[in-house]
């Protein structure tokens, strides 16, 4: 029982409190479920199916939206000075959202880190509006980051259904690029893949793969991926 209850208090599933003390000994730990207000399927669609038909121009409201909602969550204070600060405050941050995400130090490099989020509280509505959900997402983790320090050394890209249920989210160090340069929202850099031009497919293929770590973190014919964000 303590196994499983230590489990699910690391995803943020439960949460642990201390019981009033009965006699003597040290007060009994319990333990309540955690509520979560995420999974309003119909109005997300709704909303996703408002931002017009244009697959780049929808990315880039939805990480506009996403870095809106990231300046306004009570995310915890944690100063990015290292690529491990800003994983592991990512993981803090996706696990609390429900995302249930791993630690990849397979695919890690002194330069780049993995993150596999094998859980979605959207992944339905994401399997045909990808460019809207996962946009997002990585609105929202770009804007967590650079409010504890990130902006200038940290960048991340988020790579939808490189499996069927799994998604893969990729810190990289900006390595002396100014500032913001080669990571403005909606756009791709050279070898990653583009905005598909069909964004009601569902589960569309990732045509232009080319980092290295990502195909070793996952399945190397990256089966079942999505197009639609190289960046």
């Amino acid at each position: 029982m303590r196994f499983h209850l230590d489990v699910l208090t690391r995803e943020s599933l439960v949460r642990q409190f201390q019981q009033p003390p009965r006699g003597r000994g040290r007060p009994r730990i319990g333990y309540t479920a955690v509520q979560r207000s995420v999974g309003y399927q119909e109005l997300a669609q709704v909303l996703a199916d408002q931002l017009g038909s244009d697959p780049r121009r929808r990315s880039e409201a939805a990480i506009a939206a996403g870095r809106a909602w990231g300046s306004k969550l009570e995310a915890a204070d944690q100063p990015i000075e290292t690529l491990e600060d800003a994983k592991d405050l990512t993981v803090t941050l996706m696990s609390e959202l429900g995302f249930a995400p791993e630690r990849d130090q397979a695919g890690e490099t002194e330069e780049s880190a993995l993150i596999r989020m094998t859980a979605c509280p959207l992944r339905e509505l994401a399997r045909t509006h990808s460019e809207v959900v996962c946009g997002v997402h990585l609105g929202l983790m770009r804007e967590v980051l650079d409010r504890n320090g990130g902006r200038e050394s940290v960048a991340v890209r988020l790579h939808p259904f490189v499996e069927p249920e799994l998604c893969v989210a990729r810190l990289e160090l900006l390595q002396g690029r100014a500032g913001e340069a080669g990571r403005e929202e909606g756009q791709a850099e050279p070898g990653e893949p583009r905005l598909a031009p069909s964004p009601g497919r569902t589960a569309p293929q990732l045509r232009t793969a080319t980092e290295p770590q990502l195909r070793a973190a996952t399945d190397p014919q990256l089966r079942n991926t999505d197009a639609y964000f190289g960046q």
